[in-house]
């Protein structure tokens, strides 16, 4: 029984890597649903680095100004403090994520 099912499974399995092997599909050109995703998928990654980009602006001028008008309120500072820490960090992430994306894109094409 222990015989039958790895020779199934084993038959199964070269038959998978030969099919995956000797089949080459060829396409003239991309098709044009994948072009246009591609194009529109670039649009959205430009817009949303330039939208982060203005948020994270607007979140460390924020904790400035909080850090500047806390009167030395340390529960103040230390909310300006997580909040510039935040902003930078989300902000290093979004630009990780364009550079991760960008790298893939050129591998691919």
């Amino acid at each position: 029984m222990k015989r039958k099912k790895f020779l199934l499974f084993y038959t199964l399995f070269v038959a998978v890597v030969f099919f995956c092997m000797f089949s080459n599909i060829c396409f003239g050109a991309d098709p044009k649903l994948v072009s246009t995703l591609t194009g529109a998928f670039t649009k959205v990654k430009t817009y949303i680095v330039k939208i982060a980009t203005s948020f994270v602006a607007v979140a460390i001028a924020t904790g400035l100004l909080m850090r500047k008008f806390s009167l030395g309120d340390e529960k103040k500072i230390y909310r300006a403090n997580n909040l510039i820490k935040g902003s930078i960090t989300s902000y290093v992430l979004i630009i990780c994520i364009d550079l991760v994306l960008s790298f893939v894109e050129t591998i691919l094409s």
